[in-house]
């Protein structure tokens, strides 16, 4: 035969935990051709594998690059870490359904107002994404955030008869549009007031549509075990695959963090024993990350930039917000020395310290911090990141060490030029070289082929994926062959957007993206929608 391309004296490993071998892989027409001894197939192009695995590209099941893509479709980040699709639209954040673009610019990680949000629809969104010709695959997941943004008038209680008939209506058109499912972020502001029975109803139209249900939990302090149980109970009542988002943050919801995610990991195994479809997630940062401005309720970002700006300043309106409980007031628990902020445009003398500090230093207490930062940074009032140091390592290993857990970035795709040069978001460059690195190469925990189908053959049978996340003639050829002993991230939390090194070539549906380490301009990633 004659093939496109020829990755050859790699050692194979396919993506569904079964053992290296040494074999060839050809590919023709995009997909993979043949896998074997190909000693005697030509090709126009021969990427040379001795001493390289050669394996599925890695699949993020957990990524927030919905507009970065759009702003940068090169997906550098990813593409140095073998990565060659990625799944958007989790945390109920997301870049559609929009219905006014001023209310859901504050739901999109990575929004900019230069850019704007020209689409309406789901399918608007993915045709705009497909116009500029991404160099990986994408996914998308109907958000919840942006259900009740477009639908509900008031985000201080649960949706009303009418406006969760409007949530439903506008789901069922994103599932119609492609979406391969839903997410929910239960505690984030806009959907802090949603309803077990109001997720439920939004669940059954997913099940009818054979979509999965990924959650980002409600996560209330005091509460790990009802976290997980609320999420377990909304699928069995409606009868739809779940994915647990991130499961660690049960870790930091009670005193003993271990025992948490041992108890969570035993709710998870009960459920399925009981017949649900359910699986977890988790990043691989041990802190936790999200806007400064997720301090805020949605009452208080409502409204032009004066406005904004004079409630920020009203010492009123921060003595209110002392007893506001928000995801960033949780993540602090009490102790705001364990939030620290990443970076401050406005206030670049403020980054790399925590509020404890800064607030000490001022005479400020925390809330007066929180406000004085977003007041300097209100022309990107959603800009402004913060780090939170709530993990121990050792409480999560559990969690990494279970077959059912996949591994994904909760990130943006970035790259080190362009439009996105000055940006930065934890994962983004690290996430899979930090897990191949840790778990494989530094603690022998997980063996290759296992590791490897934890980010390949897992997340695609999640999504429905079956032609995806394997190395099989037939499947399409998103490839990742990478060197063993050298795959790592080099990322640290204050030097995020170091490239991860030991990756050699990635293929996207055929399309070379990287050869021999770099990338080669060549865009082949595709949006794919649900049927």
């Amino acid at each position: 035969m004659t093939a496109d391309l020829i990755i050859k004296g790699g050692t194979v490993i396919d993506g569904t935990g079964a053992a290296p071998r040494p074999a060839d892989v050809a590919v023709k027409d995009r997909k993979i051709a043949a896998v074997g001894a190909l000693g005697e197939v030509e090709a126009g192009t021969v990427l040379e594998a001795d001493g390289l695995y050669v394996t599925p590209g890695f699949i993020d099941i957990h990524s927030h690059s919905d507009y970065t893509l759009v702003v940068d479709p090169r997906a550098i980040s990813a593409l140095r870490q073998g990565v060659t699709l990625e799944v958007v639209g989790n945390c109920g954040h997301g870049c559609a359904p929009v219905a006014d673009p001023e209310r859901t610019k504050g739901n999109i990680y990575g929004y900019r107002e230069e850019h704007g949000l020209p689409w309406r629809s789901v399918a608007s969104y993915l045709e705009r994404l497909e116009a500029g010709e991404p160099a990986l695959n994408v996914a998308t997941l109907v958000p919840n955030g942006n259900l009740r943004l477009a639908a509900c008038e008031r985000l201080d209680r649960p949706a009303a008869p009418d406006e969760l008939r409007r949530m439903t209506a506008l789901l069922e058109q994103g599932l119609e549009e492609g979406a391969f499912g839903f997410s929910t972020g239960l505690e984030y502001e806009p959907e802090r007031t949603c309803t077990e029975q109001e997720i439920a109803e939004l669940c059954r139209v997913v099940a009818r549509a054979g979509g999965l249900y990924a959650t980002h939990t409600r996560n209330r302090p005091g509460e790990a075990e009802e976290t997980v149980a609320e999420a377990l109970r909304t699928s069995t009542a409606a009868g739809v695959r779940l994915q647990i988002s991130h499961l660690q943050v049960v870790a930091r919801l009670v005193p003993d963090g271990r025992r948490a995610v041992e108890n969570a990991l035993k709710q998870i195994e009960a459920a399925r024993a009981a017949g649900l479809d359910v699986a977890f997630d988790m990043h691989t940062r041990l802190f936790g990350t999200t806007n400064l401005s997720a301090a805020l309720p949605p009452w208080l970002v409502d409204g032009d930039r004066a406005e904004i700006a004079e409630r920020l300043a009203d010492p009123a309106v921060r003595r209110r917000l002392e007893d506001y409980h928000s995801i960033v007031t949780a993540l602090a628990d009490g102790d705001w020395s364990r939030i620290v902020l990443f970076e401050s445009l406005a206030r670049p003398e403020l980054s790399r310290r925590s509020i404890a500090e800064i607030g000490a230093e001022a005479g400020l207490g925390p809330i007066d911090v929180i406000c004085e930062v977003l007041l300097a940074e209100i022309d990107n009032l959603h800009r402004t990141m913060i780090v939170a140091f709530c993990y121990q390592e050792e409480d999560l290993r559990p969690a990494f060490e279970h077959p059912l857990c996949a591994v994904g970035s909760d990130a943006t795709a970035l790259a080190p030029d362009g439009p996105l040069a000055s940006t930065s978001f934890h994962g983004a460059y690290t996430w899979a070289g930090w897990f191949y690195r840790q778990f494989v190469r530094d603690t022998g925990t997980l063996a290759p082929e296992e590791a490897i189908r934890r980010i390949t053959s897992l997340p695609a049978s999640r999504l429905g994926l079956a032609d995806r996340g394997v190395v099989r003639t037939g499947a399409w050829a998103d490839l990742a062959v990478f060197d063993p002993a050298v795959f790592a991230e080099r990322g640290t939390v204050f030097e995020p957007n170091r490239a991860s090194v030991g990756m050699v070539h990635v293929l996207v549906n055929g399309v070379p993206a990287l050869e021999g380490g770099e990338p080669t301009g060549k865009r082949g990633g595709r949006v794919l929608r649900q049927g």
